[in-house]
C-alpha cells in the first residue's frame, strides 16, 4: 500500500487563512502544528516547537523557505524542520504531512 494512502487527512482551513510570509497555529490531539506560507506561496507544516528551547515557531518570522524562532532566532528550514547555519545538526522540528486540495489545507496523520 502507498504510504500516503495510509494517512488520514483532516481539513484544517483554507490556504488563504495563512498569510504570505506568515504562519497559522493549528491545535491537534498530537500537539500544535504550524502551517507556514512563504512569499512565493509554498506551504509547509512543522510541529510548532523549536528544537532548541521549544519556542512557538508559528510566532517566528518567515524568511525565504525558513522561519526564525522567536525565542533565540534559530533558523529552521521549512521543508526539513532542521536547524540551519551555525546551529545545523542540533535538532529538528518534525515536518507534518500537508496537502492542498481545492484551496483547502489538509494535515495528515498515520
Amino acid at each position: 500500500m502507498n504510504a500516503l494512502a495510509a494517512i488520514r487527512w483532516i481539513d484544517v482551513g483554507a490556504v488563504t487563512d495563512v498569510p504570505l510570509r506568515g504562519a497559522r497555529r493549528v491545535p491537534t490531539p498530537h500537539g500544535d502544528v504550524a502551517i507556514f506560507r512563504t512569499g512565493d506561496g509554498r506551504l509547509f507544516a512543522l510541529v510548532d516547537r523549536c528544537p532548541h528551547k521549544g519556542g512557538p515557531l508559528s510566532q517566528g518570522i518567515v524568511h525565504g523557505h525558513a522561519v526564525a524562532c522567536p525565542l533565540h532566532n534559530w533558523s529552521i528550514d521549512l521543508a526539513t524542520g532542521e536547524a540551519t547555519g551555525a546551529d545545523a545538526g542540533k535538532g529538528c522540528a518534525p515536518p507534518v504531512p500537508l496537502q492542498v486540495r481545492d484551496g483547502r489545507l489538509l494535515l495528515g496523520r498515520a
